[in-house]
């Protein structure tokens, strides 16, 4: 007698188990190589620490460089502020002559804006930033002595306008901060260029500390690798737990390189502010933004990523051939 027909539903069930007995062992696998390569991070912490110190420092020297750089960027200010040009009138212009003057300027086709400041204003700027030194000065002062004050912002050369604001009849001085702004730009662009030839040195070197390490633990495990190979395995199945054992080692270098530079930060905030605020300043350090060190950490386990899988691979081209 022969046996009924198997149901449709039955035969798509099975049909649908293997793609997900399939998929559920190669997920199995990632976590059984992640965990693996935790432990056998923790089973030599000595070694593990020595590596993760170096791959920490390599990556703390350019990020801290780029981190100084950022701060004294913010120190100097923008390059807009920097071309602005600033004129004093003398003190006894009156305010609608200030004021006809700065609507004579915004007239003029190398002129962008034009922003004028009252004495008034002046002061309160003072009063509002002022400690320490400027504090006694302006609480001494019993009437207010500053002038009026033109914020030019040009549209072309500033220079060439400075020129011709200083030979006005109602200008007393003339502050133009560009070129030495120009000076710090090519500094802190030289700067920038110290730290993507730094990191990139330096990321090499964590890079090759990784791949050595890797190599090690292979070497250790020659014996149980070759029996892989008899068996079948394929060599993204041998590779797999070595790449998470760089990605693992990127990861950890990663954080301990933050910690690194959140303790800098803080043994530097204190004296930094004591040195801003005796200038009269609220300058304070900006560390590392949560995206920023995201990112750090991404780059780092993806440094430790391919140094693993440059070594890994390299060692099973050979065993194959």
């Amino acid at each position: 007698m022969a046996k009924p027909n198997a149901k449709p539903g039955a035969v798509a069930g099975a049909t649908a188990a293997r793609p997900r007995s399939a998929i559920a062992a190669w997920f199995d696998h990632h976590l059984q190589s992640l965990v693996a390569s935790l432990g056998r991070m923790l089973h030599k912490p000595w070694a593990t620490l020595l590596t993760v110190g170096v791959m920490a420092v390599a990556l703390a020297l350019p990020l801290g460089l780029w981190l100084v750089l950022e701060n004294v960027a913010r120190l100097g200010g923008t390059v807009e502020q920097s071309r602005e040009v600033t004129v004093f009138l003398k003190q006894d212009i009156d305010p609608a002559r200030a004021d006809g003057i700065a609507t004579t300027l915004r007239a003029r086709a190398d002129v962008a804006s034009v922003a004028l400041r009252t004495p008034e204003q002046g002061l309160a700027s003072l009063r509002e930033a002022g400690t320490g030194l400027y504090a006694d000065a302006i609480a001494a002062v019993g009437e207010n002595p500053l002038p009026h004050v033109l914020v030019v912002r040009p549209r072309g050369d500033e220079r060439t306008l400075a020129q011709a604001l200083q030979a006005l009849p109602e200008t007393d001085f003339v502050q133009h901060d560009a070129i030495w702004r120009d000076r710090l730009d090519r500094w802190l662009g030289f700067g920038t260029r110290v730290a993507w030839v730094l990191a990139a040195l330096l990321g090499l070197g964590a890079l090759l500390v990784v791949g050595n390490t890797v190599r090690l633990d292979i070497q250790s495990r020659r014996e149980e690798i070759a029996v892989l190979q008899s068996l079948g395995a394929t060599d993204g199945f041998i590779r797999r737990p070595f790449l998470y054992l760089g990605a693992a080692y990127g990861l950890a270098a990663g954080m301990l390189a933050l910690a690194l530079l959140a303790g800098a930060e803080l043994a530097l905030r204190e004296p930094l502010r004591a040195l801003a605020e005796s200038y009269g300043s609220r300058f304070a350090l900006h560390a590392v933004a949560p995206l920023q060190a995201g990112l750090v950490l991404v780059v780092a386990g993806a440094l430790g990523w391919l140094g693993a899988g440059v070594v890994t691979g390299h060692f099973l081209r050979q065993t194959r051939v």
